[in-house]
């Protein structure tokens, strides 16, 4: 019995100074992070300004990997299939929480298979439109919608993305029904609505504010909860005739499942030393984006309650993306 003992404490000692000598030693070479969508689209936008900052603070690179397509589900089933080791991490967003109601087929489930790191951003969105778009206003484009049910459409970044899943509950609390053109990035899905092919894309605010401001596409409303700061001329869309309407594009850090936690948590520490740096801060704020990191078990209990959200009104409108 003592000797079971022995073995026991042992056997604990060895795990922990293992443990330390894993979180003390990562990484030994280049991190991979897995990008869901396209270079330019606001989720690359945000791997690549926080893949610079943590390159410097892990003293390793890390090289950002574009594998768009599927709602981001190639680069996520990419991930949660790779070896959980470290060396490959994924930067989420909604497209996690809302793909198992969407799809009736996944090659992974995130919630099994995925590991959080923790939130990295919040993003809100822009509604713009074609200029050649006979509307000044949000609730101007909602009459110009039910005066012609079915005929307007809107372009997204690939079906269960957060700009389409919006734009689908905007139309939803307005009662209005519009056409998905479903693209495989923000860049590519603005780039029409500026040549009039498409009417309107829910931006996310990188993607969207630039194109704004250079005065390239209208814009109409924006999904956060009060007016920003840096666009205080455009109303939310729950000023616009539609209260209770909040919409957030959230970025977040994560690994395969099974990972050590010592990495997971070495990877924590530095995704909070990186938001807290003020060129990074900055960096974000131009874009429109804001810097918010939690903790593992803060993320984890926020995909779950976001995948039970995102399934709900994914049901209740019945979409399907196959």
């Amino acid at each position: 019995m003592k000797r079971s003992v022995m073995t026991q404490s042992l056997a604990g000692v060895f795990v922990l100074i293992s443990g330390q000598a894993v979180s003390q030693t990562y990484p030994v070479k280049p991190v991979r992070l897995l990008v869901g969508f396209p270079g330019g689209s606001t989720t690359d936008i945000i791997a690549r300004t926080y893949g610079a900052k943590l390159t410097e603070l892990l003293g390793r690179q890390v090289v950002v990997e574009n594998r768009a397509g599927a709602g981001a589900n190639i680069a996520a089933e990419a991930a949660a299939k790779s070896a959980p080791d470290g060396y490959t991490t994924l930067l989420g967003s909604p497209g996690l929480a809302v793909s198992p109601a969407l799809y009736s087929k996944l090659g992974y489930d995130a919630l099994r298979d995925l590991t959080g790191v923790g939130q990295v951003s919040a993003t809100p969105h822009i509604l713009v439109v074609n200029h050649a778009l006979p509307v000044k206003s949000l609730k101007e484009l909602i009459a110009l919608a039910r005066a012609r049910p079915g005929q307007l459409n809107f372009s997204s970044a690939g079906a269960g993305g957060s700009d389409h899943l919006g734009t689908e509950l905007l139309s939803s609390m307005a009662g209005v029904k519009m056409l998905h053109v479903p693209y495989k990035g923000g860049p590519q899905a603005i780039i029409d609505v500026i040549a009039g092919e498409v009417a309107m894309y829910f931006a996310a605010m990188p993607v969207g504010l630039p194109l704004y401001k250079a005065g390239k596409v209208k814009a109409l409303a924006v999904s956060s909860t009060q007016r920003l700061a840096f666009v205080p001329e455009l109303p939310t869309v729950a000023q616009s005739g539609l209260p209770g309407f909040e919409h957030t594009l959230w970025s977040a850090l994560l690994v395969p499942a099974g990972t050590p936690r010592e990495i997971v948590m070495r990877l924590n520490a530095e995704i909070v030393k990186a938001a807290n740096t003020p060129e990074l801060r900055e960096r974000l704020a131009t874009l429109g984006a804001e810097a918010v990191v939690t903790s593992p078990e803060q993320f984890t209990t926020f995909l779950n309650s976001e995948t039970e959200k995102y399934g709900k009104i994914v049901r209740a409108l019945g979409l399907k993306a196959d």
